[in-house]
């Protein structure tokens, strides 16, 4: 029988990489008076719905969907969480 479920992807740049917009917003946040914020790094969210016999199958198809399209192991890091969802019509 085959689950859906929904896939929620964070995509970061790894820590030693230069993030620009992460200072660029940082520099702007301390001009508006944020002192107290240390460091900003901007990523990415990305949310699929994937359908799949098992959840084991979803995870593996989920790390091979994100090395090879949605970041660039070489300067970015991901992580996902996997929610099962009930059959659903339209936008999940």
């Amino acid at each position: 029988m085959q689950s859906k479920y929904l896939a929620k992807i964070f995509v970061t740049l790894r820590p030693s990489v230069l993030d620009p917009a992460g200072v660029a917003v940082q520099s702007g946040l301390q001009q508006m008076g944020y002192d107290n914020v240390e460091q900003v790094r901007i990523g990415k969210y990305i949310e699929l719905l994937i359908t799949s016999t098992e959840e084991k199958k979803a995870r593996q198809d989920l790390d091979n969907i994100c090395n090879q399209m949605l970041a660039n192991p070489v300067i970015e890091n991901y992580r996902f969480e996997l929610i099962e969802v009930e059959t659903q019509t339209g936008v999940f």
